[in-house]
């Protein structure tokens, strides 16, 4: 069990980070959030904290693999 809760919110975070960066950049249509250029920004800053996640749940569940 361990690892997984911060491996799925990377995940969402990466998700989230570039879908909210296609919509400031105005690459995604229909949303309020369509061509604001505070997405543009904000996106790319979530995707990466969602890597630093994803990698953050790699190591927690390797370490806790090799541990008894």
């Amino acid at each position: 069990m361990k690892g997984w809760p911060w491996l799925t919110a990377g995940l969402l975070g990466v998700v989230l980070g570039v879908l909210w960066t296609a919509q400031g950049l105005d690459l995604l249509g229909g949303s309020v959030m369509s061509g604001v250029t505070i997405w543009a920004v904000i996106g790319p800053i979530v995707a990466v904290a969602g890597l630093v996640l994803i990698v953050l749940g790699v190591r927690i569940r390797a370490r806790s693999k090799s541990q008894p």
